[in-house]
């Protein structure tokens, strides 16, 4: 169907120069400078011909099955119109017409997102997808943001050092079961104790160096002591023993929280 086409162009096209032949005329071409042309007229009729040359090209090069090779060529075809269509821009405004590079449409893609380039040089439809052009338009991301010490200090408070955290309720149950658990085994462990050593009482300990009693030098030399009388009872071994136990007892309960029980005189 394409070849179909391209063919009638190609006879239309003849008979179009046959037409122009017979009539006397020439084809006119087209200024190879912008500024060998004086009259408004001839230079919007030449700028409005290189614009629709630019869109056919455009719509060209959208196709990426062409190969990289006529995709470059393209590309710098349809910059070279964009260069000369400027010239002619230029050129109009000289000659008193409008301002077409203020005023004009800015070159859109078929995205319809501005053509984008580099320095001047701009990439359209498949041409921006050829090997080393695609790195041309990769966007780095933005550095991070950096974090000042005052933002590093915002969020410290009581929740970030742990002061906190037994409000909300589930900690200390646990707590409390754990030390009562931990309490009942130390007072069983101390009761087991106290049955296995309640009948072994410790002895007196025995003198290995008793005194002679027909020894005269320890009476001459060592002065007479005072007798002292005694109003108070002395306890025994076994009382001090049980003093001391209730003493550690009593320490224990202490320290795993129960200040209100109090040991009672075994």
């Amino acid at each position: 169907m394409a070849r179909n086409a391209e063919k009638a162009m190609t006879t239309l096209a003849r008979w179009r120069a046959a037409q122009v032949q017979e009539a006397g005329g020439q084809k006119e071409r087209r200024p190879y400078l912008a500024s060998e042309c004086n009259d408004l007229q001839q230079a919007e009729k030449w700028r409005l011909q290189i614009v629709r040359e630019i869109a056919k090209k455009v719509a060209q090069i959208q196709n990426a099955g062409l190969g990289e090779f006529r995709i470059r060529d393209l590309n710098d075809e349809i910059n070279k119109l964009m260069r000369e269509k400027r010239h002619w821009e230029v050129q109009i405004r000289a000659l008193g017409g409008p301002d077409h590079a203020r005023v004009g449409p800015r070159m859109l893609d078929h995205d319809g997102k501005e053509v984008p380039g580099n320095r001047g040089y701009k990439y359209f439809g498949a041409a921006k997808d050829l090997p080393g052009v695609r790195e041309l338009f990769a966007q780095e991301p933005p550095p991070a943001p950096r974090r000042t010490r005052a933002d590093l200090m915002r969020d410290v408070d009581a929740d970030y050092y742990g002061y906190r955290d037994d409000d909300d309720g589930l900690l200390e149950p646990l707590e409390q079961q754990v030390e009562t658990e931990a309490i009942v085994r130390a007072v069983e462990e101390w009761k087991a104790n106290k049955e296995q050593n309640k009948d072994q009482e410790i002895p007196d300990e025995e003198d290995i160096y008793p005194a002679d009693p027909d020894d005269k030098r320890i009476e001459e030399d060592e002065p007479e002591k005072p007798n002292f009388t005694s109003h108070v009872s002395i306890p025994s071994q076994k009382e001090v023993e049980e003093a001391l136990m209730r003493k550690k007892k009593q320490e224990l309960l202490e320290k795993y929280g129960y200040l209100d029980v109090k040991l009672e005189n075994s």
